[in-house]
């Protein structure tokens, strides 16, 4: 009998449930207010290179303006606030966005170019979870193991990354507020959709002004706000390279500072792990989100006496995958999030070709507009490759092999980064041996890409420092 193959018919989410503005201004005191500058820039829809809306670009005025408001808010009415209270404003903002989940994961896909399933099934209950989490936290600061009368430090200055637009944004408005500071919140160039519709629900959630300001723009927006006088804490999630950028201004100001770097994590498979279930980790290691994921398991390191079957059934699992339209429920690779990402993806991956490594991706037709990359393993890769060195942040997969767990760890601690790491083992003694030696901040057991509130996250090395979620990610906001 002939083997039946089934087509996935197309399930489009509709996009009649966002309203996109034309033009968007930042949010500033609790009001949408024109930028000084009167300039504009475009984001638009990486699946199909539509323009979505024009983004205010602020300058150093609307930034002064937007930490004089956080400064009076902190100073009269957030700061003063009780825990309880306050704690309240944060129940109403999660439940706010469970209720706008739907409209919100269409924008983040729009936006974004990741897919549907992954906005409505990960980013949008991570946000409200975040929410919900720190308003518990909210009055009860003194139990945080941080001393007993713990004190919020003031206003916190934030920048966030395009990958995780939202969720970013939860990370770290959440346990700024609930710890009783205020936020200035800069998101990126090429999504900043989210969280201008976050200030619509500061709004509907009656915040009081100046609680959280929003302000828009590109790398010099963000440079001036790390840096202006007014910031008491600075948290930023990006590129390594920005990251020192930001160390060295902040440098010797006395500000608190948080960064959440760049990371290049192995994944380790030993020789007894569940295959089938490891290659489900792997595969969601590395294309989760376009492989725009800092924690991505960009580094496989395969024991030698299973590598060849690991690789078979990878492929095979990688042949399924589904790219295209990201607001199609059926769709696994969405688009990549620019054209400047794009081009550093193929640039990295044709160095790794020059240099000898063998390249393989499923055969699968790409769509004619957009910024596109099909998913990509490497094979033949040492530490000496650009692709096993560099983080990509792309879909592009690069596979070592190992033969005893002593070289499995100095391979995966090969790296100036430390941000995170798995481990497929069904033996708990090697697990625990093995999670003991790797200098990462986050270690997966048998699992990858997991994520909860109450558990803290950050890195090692150039990976950053600080932590965001639980109890620990509290300390960054308290004195």
């Amino acid at each position: 009998m002939a083997e039946q193959i089934f087509d996935y018919a197309p399930a489009p989410e509709s996009r009649a449930v966002v309203s996109v503005r034309p033009t968007y201004e930042p949010f500033i005191d609790g009001d949408f207010t024109p930028a000084k500058t009167g300039e504009y820039l475009t984001t638009v829809n990486p699946a199909d290179e539509e323009a979505l809306a024009e983004v205010a670009v602020c300058g150093e005025a609307d930034i002064d303006r937007a930490m004089a408001a956080a400064r009076r808010a902190f100073d009269t009415v957030w700061g003063p606030m009780s825990g309880a209270e306050r704690g309240k404003y944060l129940f109403r903002i999660a439940r706010i966005l469970q209720e706008r989940s739907r409209e919100l994961a269409v924008l983040e896909t729009l936006d974004n170019g990741k897919p549907i399933k992954e906005t409505r099934d990960v980013d949008l209950p991570l946000v409200a979870a975040h929410f919900f989490y720190h308003a518990g936290w909210a009055d009860k600061l003194q139990y945080a193991g941080v001393g007993p009368e713990p004190r919020p430090l003031g206003v916190a200055a934030q920048v966030i990354p395009w990958n995780f637009p939202l969720l970013m944004l939860a990370w770290k408005i959440a346990p700024a507020l609930a710890a009783g500071n205020t936020v200035v919140l800069k998101p990126a160039e090429t999504t900043p959709l989210s969280a201008l519709v976050f200030a619509e629900i500061c709004q509907e959630a009656e915040l009081p002004p100046g609680v959280v300001n929003i302000v828009t723009g590109a790398g010099e927006t963000g440079r001036q706000l790390v840096s202006h006088p007014g910031a008491d804490k600075v948290a930023f999630t990006g590129s390594t390279a920005v990251g020192r950028e930001i160390a060295r201004s902040v440098a010797g100001t006395g500000k608190k500072i948080g960064l959440e770097l760049g990371g290049k994590g192995a994944n380790i498979v030993y020789d007894d792990a569940a295959l089938d279930q490891a290659v489900e980790g792997i595969v969601s290691g590395i294309f989760f989100n376009q492989g725009h994921v800092c924690c991505a398991g960009s580094r496989l390191l395969v024991q030698e006496s299973i590598a060849e079957e690991l690789l078979e059934r990878l492929k095979a699992r990688v042949e399924r995958l589904r790219l295209g339209d990201p607001l199609d429920k059926n769709t696994d690779i969405g688009a990549i999030n620019s054209a400047a990402q794009l081009g550093r993806i193929t640039e990295l991956a044709q160095v790794g070709v020059d240099e000898g490594a063998e390249s393989w991706s499923p055969s699968c037709e790409l769509p004619e507009r957009g910024y596109w990359f099909r998913p990509t393993l490497f094979t033949g890769v040492t530490q000496a490759h650009r692709i096993a060195r560099e983080e990509i942040f792309g879909p592009v997969l690069s596979v070592l092999t190992f033969r005893t767990p002593e070289e499995a760890i100095t391979k995966a601690n090969n790296t100036p980064y430390g941000l995170s790491a798995g481990v497929w083992t069904e033996k708990g003694s090697r697990m625990l041996w093995t999670a003991e030696r790797l200098r990462a901040g986050v270690v997966w057991s048998n699992t990858f890409n997991k994520f909860d509130p109450t558990s803290p996250f950050g890195g090692y090395k150039e990976s950053g420092y600080g932590r965001e979620g639980g109890r620990h990610g509290l300390e960054g906001y308290l004195v």
